[in-house]
């Protein structure tokens, strides 16, 4: 979706079913609000009814081009938005006042860490409860209605409390072109007695919505590449390195002109995993400190020069603060600042504008990229094994591999899932999806829903543990009521074992449940959708045989036995590092 361009076009009128005035597209606060969603790209809206929301659903459900997806909880309403916009660009999500929005918190708190432009809207109390002191249902007993905006202020970038109708038309436009702006969440609350009153701010066709393009300061974007260029010009053996912000930014177009201009080798961090094309000639794997992808590690820390692009540095992406990457040799290229060394530091320059003027005046270096080649040894395939030994984890993602194509998705659940999918390399235009900022387990069933429902053209593959499913499985209910498609590998290894690498305890080990059983009971025969149980290498062979051909147009779900033991090196070795970060003593005071 680009932000610079006139997003949807001009609204048409509607008629709509009785007992609702006005046209769908305009008239209303309601059929305003739904046309303002279709023209930014959110055309599928998450939602759970709550009885302060239930005429504003009336009016999304009266937009045409609006499809209303009903969730089973809050909570996976808005890990769908998050999935939905990290495919399209933009999410939203609609609960009820308060027991809604206080559920949906953790999943909107996560689409800001991730950078994420998600729309939450909130049906609130009737307008004339405002400013009595009347005690309403659904709050915490106190006469004050505005707990739920105070927690939302944090962890959205604006908020508007609709519940009149002179400002409401700029407070949801102001509202909607601030998520898009500041690519983050935001918190729309709109009163429930508003939705259908006609009034005359709505009387027209809404004007196309419309952003203005962020323009670089020429002079700063100009001497940022010369300074930039002369630092790596004078360099022996420079490297690229891609970070989770070239989404917000947009720059994976200008990512690659660099990459293509200068032939550094290029890396990713993890967090930036399908961000960047890993068929590139030039790509080396994953830049992860001491679980980097192998030998691409040793090639990052020993460049003499590292351009980061939208670098996120955290405890979790820097394995425990041990990367071994040194501020002066670097540069930073953040979305809008670009910083050079331990020197100067350019504001107001912008990714994509600074990537491709850069990429015109870098010399060609490939030093770095035949270093790699020469020490490059491709991974050893795992060992051979019986027929009826149990299933290895590593076998399962040899299988996952060769599955994938431009036709495919991947979405990666918090966990060993996380290290395991790293190793996957992404064909051309394979999708892939991960929450490496929040890690909130769970967050992959509501994502896996919310992207598929986006990505139409694609289909997902989630690799999801028993813990994780454990907290949000009732949506692949709703995943099998919108006739989705996706293959659910659920991993059971009987707990949370990217907590038992980190600090072990009873806490860790799960009740272990029949979890295809459990879909089965789900899909209670409406809906295509296909279980099986895995535990050897030849039962998977025929699971994924079966997936991919005969219900090819079915939701598949596969429950893999694995040995809770059976854990990725990376995981071990990254458990370790953030376990000593965790648990370093409180300094002298």
């Amino acid at each position: 979706m680009d932000a610079g361009n006139k997003i949807g076009s001009s609204a048409h009128p509607t008629s709509l079913p009785p007992g609702i005035n006005g046209r769908a597209s305009s008239g209303t606060l309601g059929g305003h609000l739904a046309r303002r969603l279709v023209e930014i790209g959110a055309k599928d809206v998450f939602s759970v009814p709550g009885d302060f929301n239930l005429t504003l659903l009336d009016h999304l459900i009266a937009e045409p081009e609006l499809n209303l997806i009903g969730c089973c909880n809050e909570l996976n309403a808005g890990y769908a938005a998050d999935g939905y916009a990290r495919a399209k660009g933009v999410g939203a999500c609609v609960v009820t006042f308060t027991v809604g929005g206080l559920s949906v918190l953790n999943a909107i708190a996560g689409a800001y860490s991730e950078n994420l432009p998600v729309i939450c809207i909130v049906g609130g109390p009737n307008s004339n409860d405002y400013g009595t002191n009347r005690i309403l249902h659904h709050t915490i007993g106190l006469p004050d209605f505005s707990q739920e905006l105070r927690c939302f202020q944090t962890i959205t970038c604006s908020q508007a409390v609709v519940n009149n109708l002179d400002d409401a038309h700029e407070l949801i436009d102001t509202a909607i072109s601030t998520a898009l702006k500041e690519s983050k969440p935001v918190y729309i609350s709109i009163s429930c007695n508003l939705p259908g009153i006609p009034h005359p701010t709505f009387a027209r066709e809404p004007v196309p919505f419309f952003l203005a393009p962020k323009v670089s300061n020429q002079l700063g974007l100009e001497a940022a590449v010369e300074a930039t260029a002369d630092f790596l010009n004078k360099a022996v053996k420079p490297v690229l390195v891609g970070g989770p912000k070239l989404r917000v930014a947009k720059a994976q177009e200008a990512f690659v002109e660099l990459a293509d201009a200068s032939e550094y080798p290029i890396a990713v961090m993890p967090s930036a995993k399908g961000l960047v094309p890993e068929h590139h000639p030039h790509f080396i794997g994953t830049y992860w400190g001491a679980v980097s992808t192998s030998f691409c590690g040793e090639i990052v820390e020993s460049a003499d020069a590292y351009v980061f692009v939208g670098p996120i540095f955290n405890d979790y992406s820097s394995v425990g603060y041990s990367l071994l990457v040194k501020k002066e040799k670097a540069i930073m290229v953040q979305p809008n600042r670009v910083t050079i060394g331990n020197g100067p530091s350019f504001g107001w320059v912008f990714m994509a504008d600074f990537l491709s003027a850069l990429a015109k005046k870098l010399k060609r270096n490939r030093t770095a990229v035949e270093n790699y080649r020469r020490i490059f040894i491709p991974p050893g395939m795992p060992l051979k094994h019986g027929n009826d030994e149990p299933l290895r984890v590593n076998v399962l993602f040899k299988h996952i591999q060769e599955m994938l194509s431009g036709d495919s998705a991947v979405i990666a659940e918090t966990g060993d899932s996380w290290f395991n999918c790293q190793k996957l390399r992404l064909p051309e235009n394979c999708g892939y999806e991960f929450q490496m900022q929040y890690g909130s387990i769970g967050w992959s069933v509501g994502a896996t829903l919310g992207y598929a429902q986006a990505a139409k053209d694609k289909r997902v593959i989630a690799c999801i543990g028993d813990g994780s499913f454990q907290m949000t499985a009732q949506d692949v209910s709703t995943m099998i009521r919108c006739g989705q498609k996706s293959v659910i590998f659920l991993i059971n290894n009987g707990g949370y074992t990217i907590e038992v690498e980190i600090h072990d305890g009873p806490y860790n080990v799960i009740k272990n449940w029949n979890y295809s059983g459990l879909v089965d009971a789900i899909h209670n025969g409406e809906g295509k959708c296909w279980t099986t149980k895995v535990r050897t290498e030849d039962e998977l062979k025929e699971a994924i045989a079966t997936a991919t051909e005969a219900k090819k147009d079915s939701l598949c779900f596969i429950e893999v036995f694995a040995h809770k033991d059976d854990t990725s090196k990376e995981l071990l070795e990254w458990g370790s590092r953030v376990a000593s970060a965790n648990s370093r003593p409180p300094n002298p005071q």
